[in-house]
């Protein structure tokens, strides 16, 4: 039989894959299957990636036949008696551990197991077979290779598919040195979890597991971190390319399926290497690209097991050119894609499901925008950017619009819109209303249920007033928003969202209090549809749109400066009490009992963010963000005083304008604002306690006033022992009221407070902190 020397397989296998396309790979991916010939018995393979430690102990490994010349999966078994294997998992930071206590019952995880499926696009294979051949006590096992092969191959096409669009992009790009690790485990105490070792992603190392709560699907993230190496300060390569000067083509038809071209200019900031990625929603598909002008072949495909782990509805788009691109000078893109992201929610009533990735983008790129639509005549789109050109064309109208500044991203609404426009102090409001509710809100009202107007218009005027005073109040506070125009559109639902120069709303602000559902008329709900929602979006424009969060684990800050600005409004308009009663409402959502017997507070730290909607607690994601959230920042201003605080949000609107802001930025950044002599310059504490911490503790004070000290003690409860915090005593007299801050603990500590006069009052300020009174 002829043999190939090495240097000439390798050369053979390149040309292999430089005549596959990107389908062709899938293709073959998809129908992978085990190789009866590569199945062993193995002892001790141990071997790591990063900081997942895995012990093969003893059992049978079978690895796939090659795709393009790659091994990309492989099967352990460990199923005669005395089989095992383990996983080794430390988390380096207390959150992580914390993390995987809280659905492990371990702070460390130390699982064996008797099955796992490898899929692989890095050097695993072969690190493995080296061993293996290295060891003569390793040896070819033909008997469970028949047993092995044909009931595994199904769970391997399946996990090969879940992550397909990354295995294809790692098998033409070659580099080994970035391809990602993943087990999906069998574990004897955990049962089947996933873990994986991602080089390219923002935290390499992840475990979790696909649970389930009340009938509905979720993936609980166990722990997700920096591996070893990122953590050393070895470089991660950083972003590959910027992306820029956006032009937008879109046709939507009168079944409102959506055709468009994406154009942008990249440039490169490192060598790109054979293949260039995006992110675009699975709802949207791409059928075409070009890049300078050359036709290049587009690839795209649903990786359902990637998506769940990386919490998002995105397809990877790969382009795939003759050549690496040239990394000295910038390339024109061109992507056509088509697809349904606009739903109809009925009584000619729209919504766009996929808001901010209805088009091809990466992560955060502040990008100028030139967006044209073209749609039925009967419609209207309003989307990001100033109004360019407005007009018919027979049964179609065209639209363009533009941004003047670099903007996050670019969104757009659709609807049958009547509109009022309102021009105050430079800056243009539009606010746009559907001439009838959606179909869920068109149910009869029962008796005790005002009447609810077909007609959503009536409060267009007083909405656009609204937005309009939030943005002057806003503006003068915390400098200029980015642009000068902004247009409020409805949305079904019970949220809103902010983009640049854009807003959605929910459709229920549009109806009076009385008109709403009788569930979305407490006091609370009245509160944020009439009062907080509107403002809410609004402050997006400046928390979100120009101060942007660096990472997931950053986005609780952007979501509570909006809501806290939205409060600082209503304290103008209402007064403080206002704003005491509605913190005292999300004191009581937090303090909510889970099935556990557990507050929702308790779920998990606010930095961890969209991992806070769990199955443990499902709804803990939207009220720690927001309403604990909410109280962070208004602890924060009472810890730097009212002057400093707003002092120190127009500096991080200064600072961090058209750029990410990270909480270990905010907090520096705060804590020069800290008063002289505060007992936490750093606010270290502060942090640690209630932003990388969970505990909402009851405090109990005590005290005596005798000569001329006021003494006393507090003490914490509900708690755990490690935690701390400075706590508010106000402290009058006849003739004046001081604030000290005190610590407290879970082990009584004392204070002693010399005055001058006897006290007249001595109390914790329970409306300024996140704290209960001992029942």
């Amino acid at each position: 039989m002829l043999r190939l020397s090495p240097l000439l397989l390798l050369l053979t296998l390149h040309a292999q894959a430089a005549n596959t396309t990107a389908a062709d790979l899938a293709h073959q991916l998809q129908q992978i299957s085990l190789d009866p010939e590569e199945c062993y018995r193995v002892i001790e393979l141990n071997f790591v990636k990063e900081d997942l430690k895995i012990y093969l102990n003893s059992g049978f490994i079978i690895f796939s036949k090659p795709v393009s010349g790659v091994r990309s999966a492989a099967v352990f078994v460990a199923n005669e008696e005395g089989g095992d294997a383990e996983l080794l998992i430390m988390p380096p930071v207390r959150s992580e551990r914390l993390s995987l206590s809280t659905f492990t019952n371990s702070p460390n995880l130390n699982e064996h197991f008797k099955t796992a499926v490898l899929i692989f696009s890095d050097d695993t294979a072969a690190q493995l077979l080296t061993q293996i051949q290295a060891n003569p006590s390793m040896k070819k096992s033909p008997e469970m290779a028949t047993l092995m092969s044909t009931p595994w191959t199904s769970v391997v096409r399946n996990l090969t598919d879940s992550f397909i669009a990354r295995l294809v992009n790692d098998l033409i790009s070659g580099d080994r040195k970035v391809g990602l690790f993943y087990m999906a485990v069998g574990g004897l105490q955990l049962g089947t979890f996933d873990v994986l070792y991602d080089p390219t992603a923002h935290e390499q190392i992840f475990a979790g597991k696909l649970s389930y709560n009340d009938n509905r699907t979720y993936f609980d993230t166990w722990t997700s971190f920096p591996s070893r190496s990122a953590r050393g300060g070895s470089p991660t390569g950083g972003p590959r390319f910027s992306l820029d000067n956006f032009r937008i083509e879109s046709a939507i038809d009168s079944d409102l399926r959506m055709k468009a071209v994406t154009r942008f200019t990249l440039t490169p900031k490192q060598p790109l290497g054979p293949t260039l990625s995006f992110n675009m929603s699975s709802s949207m598909h791409a059928t075409a690209a070009s890049i300078d002008g050359r036709s290049v072949e587009v690839f795209q495909r649903e990786s359902v097991r990637s998506n769940l782990i990386s919490s998002n509805d995105n397809d990877l788009i790969v382009l795939i050119p003759e050549a690496p691109l040239d990394p000295a000078r910038p390339h024109e893109i061109e992507i056509h894609h088509e697809g349904q992201v606009i739903q109809n929610a009925g009584d000619g009533v729209y919504f766009v499901s996929s808001r901010g990735t209805w088009y091809p983008r990466v992560g955060t790129e502040f990008a100028t925008y030139d967006l044209t639509f073209r749609y039925p005549k009967n419609l209207t789109v309003v989307a990001t950017g100033a109004l360019i050109d407005d007009h018919a064309d027979g049964d179609w109208r065209i639209t363009r619009r533009k941004t003047d500044v670099p903007v996050r991203f670019a969104g757009f609404n659709l609807g049958d819109f009547q509109s009022v426009s309102l021009v105050q102090n430079g800056y243009k409001i539009d606010v746009y209303a559907n001439r009838h509710f959606e179909s869920a809100l068109e149910t009869k009202a029962a008796p005790s249920v005002a009447p609810r107007p077909s007609n959503p218009a009536p409060r267009l005027e007083l909405l656009a007033k609204d937005v309009a005073s939030a943005i002057e109040f806003m503006t003068a506070k915390f400098g200029p928003p980015p642009l000068k125009y902004l247009s409020v559109t409805p949305i079904p639902g019970t949220f809103g969202q902010g983009f640049p120069g854009l807003i959605y709303i929910s459709t229920l602000a549009y109806l009076n209090p009385e008109q709403r559902p009788p569930s979305m008329r407490d006091r609370s709900m009245e509160t944020f549809f009439s009062e907080l929602l509107e403002a809410h979006e609004t402050a997006h424009q400046w928390w979100g749109n120009m101060v942007v969060p660096a990472g997931y684990q950053d986005e609780w800050l952007i979501e509570s400066l909006a809501n806290y600005s939205a409060l600082l409004l209503m304290e103008k308009n209402k007064g403080s009490q206002a704003v005491d009663a509605l913190l005292a409402d999300y004191k009581t959502d937090l303090l909510a009992k889970l099935k556990s017997g557990r507050t929702l507070e308790s779920a998990g730290p606010i930095s961890w963010g969209f991992r806070l909607q769990s199955s443990i607690a499902p709804r803990a994601w939207r009220t720690v963000t927001y309403e604990k959230g909410t109280w962070i920042m208004h602890m924060l201003r009472r810890r730097l005083g009212d002057e400093k605080f707003l002092a120190f949000l127009r500096e991080l609107c200064t600072r961090y304008r058209f750029a990410t802001v990270s909480t270990a930025q905010f907090r520096d950044l705060a804590a020069q604002y800290s008063p002289p002599g505060s007992p936490d310059p750093s606010l270290k504490a502060f942090f640690d306690t209630w932003v990388y911490g969970t505990g909402i503790p009851a405090v109990k004070l005590t005290y005596a006033f005798r000569g001329s000290k006021l003494t006393g003690t507090l003490v914490e409860q509900n708690v755990e022992d490690d935690f701390t915090t400075f706590v508010p005593i106000e402290v009058r007299t006849k003739t004046e009221r001081k604030i000290y801050w005190l610590a407290a603990a879970s082990e009584t500590s004392t204070f002693s407070i010399p005055l001058k006069a006897h006290p007249t009052k001595v109390a914790l300020l329970g409306s300024d902190w996140l704290m209960t009174t001992p029942k």
